[in-house]
């Protein structure tokens, strides 16, 4: 016990390490905040503070990084832009009909350069070619579209 006294700042750098390295498997951003505490503390020996002091250094800046780093961490972690791969991403676009969609014979429409096999998502509808239409769901290879209405003038 005598020599962990005589070599406080040592003990929180081995405190330190221990705890980064153990943060490596947990990945929970929840050891390394305990261990900016212990860098704390072990600042705090290096200025030859008392045991009580470095201790109450430690906790107060490991409960500071736990309630205000950590939370903005694990956001942006978490928090990135949504992916969306493949067909998915041409839902929501827009496109221009190139042969005549109905419900009983699919069409065809020009999407994001390609030409695409297309049905009206309204079956009651019958889409003419050259008019707009916003792709709503893709089923296999064909996309289901709705009129885009124009604004008359």
């Amino acid at each position: 016990m005598e020599w962990f006294r005589d070599h406080m700042w040592e003990t929180w750098a081995a405190l330190a390490v221990l705890l980064g390295l153990a943060e490596l498997f947990s990945l929970d951003l929840i050891l390394i905040m305990l261990a900016v505490g212990a860098l704390a503390g072990l600042l705090t020996a290096a200025l030859s503070a008392p045991v009580v002091a470095q201790m109450l250094v430690a906790a107060a800046s490991a409960v500071a990084m736990l309630a205000l780093v950590r939370p903005e961490l694990v956001k942006k972690l978490h928090g990135g832009p949504e992916l969306r791969l493949g067909h998915g991403k041409l839902v929501g676009q827009q496109g221009v009909v190139t042969e005549l969609v109905t419900a009983l014979e699919p069409g065809r429409i020009k999407l994001a350069g390609e030409i695409w096999s297309a049905a009206p998502y309204d079956e009651t509808l019958t889409i003419a070619p050259g008019e707009t239409v916003e792709v709503l769901q893709i089923r296999g290879a064909t996309a289901y579209v709705h009129p885009i209405p124009k604004l008359e003038s």
